[in-house]
């Protein structure tokens, strides 16, 4: 009986999750029909001088960007022109060989021929760049000039003028959105992915633009038995500071009555240790293999260009998203160390960490690269490089080996340039490893020779696996540890302050993309700059937080 019931109720929370993942549900639709935006408050405006820039506010803010470039489009024909010169510039960039000559002949031919209707006059006044488009050898060099001088040209009038235009209220009424407190009425709740030490990670999904995300639920009085606020704590911190599309990034931080929750990008695929043990043939075919290395790699950069230290990579913390893109996640164990700072602490996970991190050395970055070649390993053979798959081995005798022995391939499916890029990443002395060399770029290395990291970086290069959207890639929930109540512990008004501290409620980049990705930003822009709103109810986007001001058309 209690199979029949466990099955059952997997198969309801299953469900749910699916039918949401799958846009089951039509709120977010109906309850979009009630809302405008808010009449900003002083404290919404740009405060400090970063904040006031034209990078800040018409390319780092994605809603920023989306209104500048209304505003030009309605302005004068050569600020709408120079607009649509920066997107045609990027189209070339990403342009593969077959259509990149089609494009720099019509960047040629509507922007650089003075009898063009779309001619841009200042691009000869500062440069003569022109001329140089005219040379069928267009280089990035030129491409930058020829940028820099179209914003220079963007940064001058039309940037003053556009402060001073309802686009730019229009963008600080949706700042002001943006700073709402956000709390657990704001998301649907669905079926739990896992639990862990602290709490447990379960699936939401916020009712007004309908966006599906995984939720870290940390206990609070978990949390302060464990003196984990710390960690939670600079976790956080770090998130907020990462962007990147190989990355897990937050998207909200706030709490509730018993827990502290990070709000994050759903990896509805799964992790890569399911898809190595879990899912037919133990391993990972090698195109898959290259595919998520190369995107594994771009994050790694990326956190270690911000002087971060990711010390925990293993194919357990690489997740799949539903389109089949992958990207590390738990930074619960990365560290920064800024202006060269470096480290000895013991940190990380058995079969994975580097010798220089079990002889209690100082490192820095290397670690990263370290552990990336075990789990490249990991993905082709199903086991570790020093610890065989299901082996019982005390952690002293895979330390000695991680010191001691080299690396062995016994495996049939390890091809040359896998086997030279492992061995290059499990150098046992950091100067000799790859990614620690100075001018080092793994990326450069001919594993990855059939892989355009430019397209890769823009999501344009086609994942080689995509997963079904009626599979759940998750262990069943009865499969992770519960957490029973912590009653023992006291919360006073010192844990109170940090609670506070840590809710910060949305992550302004993340919030701006997924207002413009569900179309809530295009809805309700349209409707209230042409004033076709029949009727209108001031909120804060907060759909169960209206405010008593109605009127009708």
């Amino acid at each position: 009986m209690e199979d029949l019931e466990s099955w059952l109720e997997r198969l309801v929370v299953n469900t749910a999750y699916l039918k949401a993942q799958q846009g089951g549900r039509n709120e977010p639709n109906m309850q979009r029909e009630f809302l405008t935006l808010p009449k900003p408050k002083k404290s919404t405006a740009p405060r400090g001088a970063g904040e006031k820039t034209y990078e800040w506010l018409c390319e780092r803010q994605p809603i920023g960007k989306k209104l500048f470039l209304q505003f030009l489009l309605t302005s004068d024909p050569q600020r709408a022109a120079a607009a649509a010169f920066l997107q045609e510039l990027h189209d070339w960039s990403f342009a593969e060989d077959a259509t990149r000559e089609k494009v720099r002949q019509r960047i040629l031919a509507k922007f650089c021929h003075p009898q063009s209707q779309t001619f841009l006059s200042y691009l000869t006044e500062d440069s003569n760049v022109c001329r140089t488009l005219s040379d069928k050898s267009l280089d990035e060099e030129t491409v930058q000039k020829i940028t820099d001088a179209t914003k220079d040209f963007l940064k001058g009038k039309p940037f003053l003028e556009y402060l001073k235009s309802p686009y730019f209220y229009r963008f600080l009424q949706w700042k002001e959105c943006e700073r709402q407190k956000i709390t657990d009425k704001y998301f649907y709740e669905f079926r739990t992915l896992g639990r862990g030490g602290f709490g447990e990670v379960c699936v939401v999904q916020v009712k007004y633009t309908g966006h599906m995300y995984a939720c870290k639920k940390l206990d609070k009085r978990r949390l302060k038995k464990k003196s984990g606020e710390r960690l939670a704590l600079q976790e956080k911190q770090i998130l907020e500071k990462v962007n990147s599309p190989f990355i897990v990034n937050l998207a909200y931080a706030y709490e509730s009555r018993t827990h502290l929750c990070l709000v994050m990008d759903l990896m509805s695929g799964g992790d890569l240790k399911f898809h190595i043990y879990e899912l037919g043939e133990r391993g990972i075919r090698m195109e898959r293999v290259v595919y998520y290395v190369a995107q594994i790699i771009s994050g790694i950069l990326h956190l270690h260009s911000m002087d971060i230290v990711y010390r925990d990579m293993k194919p357990e913390n690489v997740l799949l998203d539903g389109k089949g893109q992958c990207r590390v996640s738990d930074l619960g164990l990365a560290v920064e160390l800024p202006n060269g700072k470096m480290i000895c602490q013991r940190a990380g996970t058995t079969g994975y960490m580097a010798p220089e991190v079990l002889k209690q050395e100082y490192y820095r970055t290397s670690v990263d690269w370290w552990a990336l070649g075990c789990s490249i390993y990991e993905m082709v053979a199903a086991r570790l490089p020093f610890k065989d798959f299901r082996e019982k081995v005390q952690n002293t005798e895979v330390t000695r080996r991680t010191l001691e022995d080299d690396c062995k391939f016994e495996d049939k499916r390890f091809d040359a340039p896998t086997k030279e890029l492992i061995l290059q990443f499990l150098k046992k002395k950091v100067a000799h490893r790859l990614g620690c060399r100075k001018g080092d770029d793994p990326r450069n290395h001919t594993f990855f020779k059939n892989i355009n990291f430019h397209r890769l970086e823009a999501g344009l290069v086609e994942p080689p696996w995509v997963p079904k959207p009626n599979v759940v890639y998750a262990k069943h929930i009865d499969d992770y540890r519960d957490n029973s109540d912590v009653k023992d512990v006291e919360l006073d008004a010192k844990d109170e302050k940090f609670f506070k501290d840590f809710s910060t409620g949305a992550v302004p980049i993340r919030w701006q993309r997924e207002v413009i990705d569900s179309g809530l930003f295009d809805e309700l822009n349209e409707t209230q700059m042409n004033g076709n709103s029949k009727q209108k109810t001031t909120c804060s986007l907060h759909l169960f937080h209206f405010t008593a001001t109605v009127w009708s058309k």
